[in-house]
């Protein structure tokens, strides 16, 4: 035993004796090539990178733990052209969790969140690349403010922390936030991850968003969303995949209404696309379309193979809403989609015009709406049929918006008493203002 805490002791010597060393390589850095030193480096200060221009910083099998509390282990602001590749990012989760909340509506993530992987700000032509970011507290890479900056091939495990309440905070994967352009994420993967994997997010206040991609990317078992497109325009989620998306199913933040999405979607997102995503086991919702309008829903599946109580937060497989005051639900293309086992229906509908077409909702109302009690189904004891329908036109969600002008048509639609609950209409849609036709029923 006192060899081996011998044996400690002198790791950890060297760990932080070895952090001036990694300093020094960069200090003063603005510009060229910096190649780290191989090894285990513990550091107590960020590693800072500001106002560089055309910077590579590549690891050599050089690990980097962060071991104090701050924005995060590297911090990158008012830089162009930086390239950071090949090392491992460890954070300071392990040394003891702090818990806190959703920040308030008037603060950034960047301004709120500490203890991140890697932060970049009021930034340009960035990338990073072949990282791999683990036990972070915060956002393991969290770009704010910041235009043309790529994640590519990056790896991210065992990050987020929880609020007060033993819930997740949204906290740890990657974040573009606050008015980012052309930014994109692709070829990542991530796994346990206890907030939201990766998305994008801006203040009411702030300027949207603007034509991001994430492609090619997977995510496995994730507390809150897989994906996010946030306060956004022109979006591109393609051809990303996953499972187990709301698990664990206790860290599930109920308390501000964020039931688990494999897609989800916030404030005003338009002309955007979401198409040949693959997700299995999703205890939420496939897709919520709240916010979304004049855009295209493609190609996407969702696949649930368990019982109704495995989805302890199951949902519907598609919803859409209208909470943003700046938009309407109108102009989606929900085309070709497999929606299979989810807790109440396959799509609910409002506003219009909207294309429902060649659509596959299967396995539904694993709940038996109405018939078990136990299941909470009467959400709107007016609308008794709002949980249990396959396809549910609404009068509106967030506000109301009746469903008006839609085309829905050959869909497949097989469940729960699918036979007599096939396509459904809240009190006050007019069923003649809609096209229904040709959809293939079956229980």
């Amino acid at each position: 035993m006192k060899n081996f805490l011998a044996i400690m002791a002198l790791v950890l010597i060297c760990g932080c004796s070895r952090e001036s060393e990694l300093h020094n390589e960069l200090a003063g850095k603005k510009s060229g090539e910096v190649t780290l030193p191989k090894g285990d480096f513990s550091i107590s200060q960020p590693i800072l990178i500001e106002g560089a221009d055309g910077l590579t910083v590549r690891g050599a099998g050089t690990r980097i733990r962060m071991n104090f509390d701050g924005p995060a282990a590297i911090v990158i602001r008012t830089s162009k052209g930086v390239r950071l590749e090949d090392f491992t990012l460890l954070g300071n989760r392990a040394a003891g969790e702090k818990k806190f909340g959703l920040p308030p509506a008037d603060a950034p993530m960047a301004k709120w969140n500490s203890n991140n992987g890697i932060l970049v700000e009021d930034s340009s032509d960035l990338l990073l690349s072949k990282l791999t970011i683990r036990e972070v507290s915060g956002y393991a890479i969290l770009i704010s403010k910041s235009n043309d900056a790529t994640v590519r091939d990056v790896f991210v495990g065992d990050s987020g922390s929880l609020n007060e309440m033993g819930k997740n905070n949204a906290t740890g994967g990657i974040l573009f936030e606050e008015g980012c352009q052309r930014f994109a994420a692709e070829q990542c993967k991530l796994r346990n991850i206890r907030g939201n994997g990766i998305w994008t997010h801006s203040l009411y206040t702030s300027p949207r968003n603007r034509d991001g991609r994430f492609e090619g990317n997977e995510i496995r078992y994730a507390g809150r969303d897989a994906l996010q497109a946030g306060h956004a325009t022109g979006m591109k989620i393609a051809g990303n995949s996953g499972g187990f998306i709301g698990f664990p199913p206790e860290i599930v933040d109920l308390a501000t209404g964020a039931v688990p999405v494999a897609i989800d979607t916030a404030g005003n997102v338009e002309n955007s696309e979401y198409s040949a995503n693959r997700f299995e086991e999703v205890n939420g919702k496939c897709m919520d379309l709240d916010g979304f309008h004049d855009g295209a829903v493609r190609q996407n599946q969702c696949t649930n193979s368990r019982a109704a109580d495995a989805y302890p937060h199951g949902h519907y497989g598609i919803v859409l809403n209208n909470s943003n005051p700046d938009m309407e639900s109108k102009g989606i293309q929900i085309v070709s989609n497999v929606m299979e086992g989810f807790r109440f229906g396959g799509l609910f509908l409002i506003g219009g015009p909207h294309v429902v077409r060649d659509n596959v909702f299967r396995n539904l109302n694993l709940a038996h709406c109405n018939e078990n009690p136990a299941a909470g189904c009467l959400y709107k004891p007016d609308e008794p049929d709002l949980l249990r329908t396959g396809v549910y036109l609404g009068n509106g969600a967030h506000r109301p918006s009746p469903a008006k002008g839609n085309v829905v048509e050959n869909n497949e639609v097989q469940g729960y008493q699918m036979t007599t609950r096939c396509v459904g209409y809240a009190p006050g849609v007019d069923k003649a203002a809609n096209t229904v036709r040709n959809n293939r029923c079956s229980g």
